[in-house]
């Protein structure tokens, strides 16, 4: 990963949601192949994370590969990304629609006719394949599932508020000890997994049920085979065994580690319900079930998926209510304890917002692409010699200073040749100066456009901050050029670049 592709350290969504809404769908085609054999390797040797956030960024890194390929324009890139982000899940899982979803919800971020069709197909596509190699059976052994009473639905509710809460709790865990990591680790990068891996290593050994992904311990919960005091040891020491795993440079997801936690978190819960309630509640198996979509919900910000994907678990309709019912107030709790998901909490510690779209203008100021400006004209200097000037100029344009050498405004050949035209022309330039908008220092690009409107063949003057000086010249090309180099150089140079 150091060397070949840094963006495959972490769970991988986070980088896949940001080359959707930065970078156009564009993602090194190497990060395929570098992300499955370090995801494997993680995993294999025993890092606490899931397969599910890795296999999203490979199949998203193929789709974009294959794309690029085509030359496809933009909004098709960051299609194919989201039908292999679908693939991937939809394999994964064995559920077509939660993996057309995931797409739509965390990768796209937005419902279109068309695009949902597309994913759709890649989704069905991919589970066909999946079914293919791997048989048609359920991902997990899940217990059966009913309501035992309508007021139970209240208990979901409140599981659906404490899962969000969990939810939340992991995702600062997950980079506080990511921080952590990186104020201790003062060495190459390269090594930073062996060294932590003892570390991690070490957890292992105090609570084995950490290791790799855990479906089998997840399973075992629900079932009803560990205790509560247990289950509250799995949930704390998932969270830091995942956040452990990740902070020291391994390769793997969050998608599993969450559902693990809110099977941990719904079993116990579910245990305490029945306890306190035994005539209203269920098994705490059922609990369990429910906890895993609303912590997935709380954590992600992705309701839609939430419910999906455990109905598809399951494959039973009695779950959807309840688990809609919960999964909503997980969700909910979890906007108001935290703005950012876990996802997005990765991408907004590095500054960059996936809600808001990237500016279509480059990060310069006036000052940045001005040229030197005309030789200016002194006010008192004549009609004549304004004229000689100005045939000089590729601009049809020149600046007028005073006698300090302050900009007082711009003389154009246009006016210079009306008045020598006429009967009795004026002796000096001053008459005929003008003042068309000016450019500031620190102006940005929406500024210099705006102000070059009517004005981009001549160019408008740049001033100083106190707006006293002239200091340079910006015309229309002088910006084409720096925001588009490849289209100013030419298709000659362009090709060539």
């Amino acid at each position: 990963m150091h060397w070949f592709a840094p963006e495959a350290r972490g769970h991988g969504v986070p980088e896949v949601m940001y080359a959707v809404s930065h970078r156009g769908g564009r993602i090194a085609p190497q990060v395929t192949l570098v992300k499955a054999l370090a995801s494997a390797l993680c995993i294999g040797g025993g890092g606490s994370v899931g397969r599910e956030g890795p296999i999203v960024q490979i199949g998203s890194a193929a789709g974009s590969t294959i794309a690029q390929l085509l030359r496809f324009d933009t909004p098709r890139v960051r299609l194919l990304v989201a039908c292999g982000a679908a693939g991937g899940i939809s394999a994964t899982f064995n559920a077509p629609l939660a993996g057309a979803f995931f797409a739509m919800e965390l990768i796209l971020r937005n419902f279109t006719a068309e695009s949902f069709g597309v994913v759709v197909l890649s989704s069905v596509a991919a589970d066909i394949v999946g079914r293919a190699m791997l048989g048609d059976h359920p991902f997990l052994s899940l217990p059966s599932f009913s309501v035992r009473s309508p007021v139970e639905y209240l208990l979901y509710m409140a599981l659906g508020v404490a899962a969000g809460v969990v939810g939340v709790a992991f995702s600062k865990i997950l980079y506080l000890v990511e921080d952590a990591c990186d104020w201790v680790w003062r060495g190459p990068e390269w090594a930073r997994p062996a060294v932590g891996g003892i570390v991690l290593g070490a957890v292992l050994i105090a609570l084995p049920q950490m290791y790799g992904v855990g479906y089998p311990v997840l399973e075992n919960a629900i079932e009803g085979r560990y205790l509560i005091p247990m289950l509250l040891v799995l949930l704390v020491g998932k969270m830091f065994a995942t956040s452990l795993t990740i902070g020291i440079g391994g390769s793997g997801g969050v998608f599993a580690p969450t559902l693990y936690i809110g099977a941990m978190a719904g079993t116990a819960f579910g245990m305490i319900a029945h306890d306190v309630l035994p005539t209203v509640a269920g098994s705490a198996g059922a609990y369990g079930l429910i906890g895993m979509g609303a912590a997935l919900g709380g954590a992600t910000g992705a309701p839609i998926t939430a419910v999906v994907i455990l109905f598809e678990l399951t494959g039973e309709y009695s779950i959807i209510l309840p688990l809609m019912a919960a999964v909503v107030m997980a969700a909910g709790t979890g906007h108001l304890l935290s703005k950012e998901t876990i996802y997005t909490a990765k991408l907004w510690r590095r500054g960059i917002d996936v809600d808001k779209p990237p500016s279509a203008f480059p990060a310069f100021t006036a000052i940045d692409i001005a040229i030197g400006p005309p030789d200016p004209l002194g006010e008192n200097t004549s009609v004549a010699a304004a004229a000689s000037a100005l045939s000089a100029s590729s601009l049809g344009i020149v600046p007028v200073v005073d006698g300090d050498g302050r900009y007082r405004g711009c003389v154009s050949a246009q006016d210079v040749a009306e008045v020598l035209d006429g009967p009795d022309p004026p002796a000096t330039v001053s008459t005929l100066t003008r003042s068309p908008p000016t450019i500031g220092a620190d102006d940005k690009p929406p500024a210099i456009l705006t102000a070059l409107a009517g004005h981009g063949g001549t160019g408008l003057p740049v001033l100083n901050r106190e707006g006293t000086a002239l200091i340079g010249w910006i015309t229309y090309e002088i910006v084409l050029a720096r925001m588009h180099p490849d289209i100013a150089a030419g298709p000659d140079d362009a090709h060539s670049a």
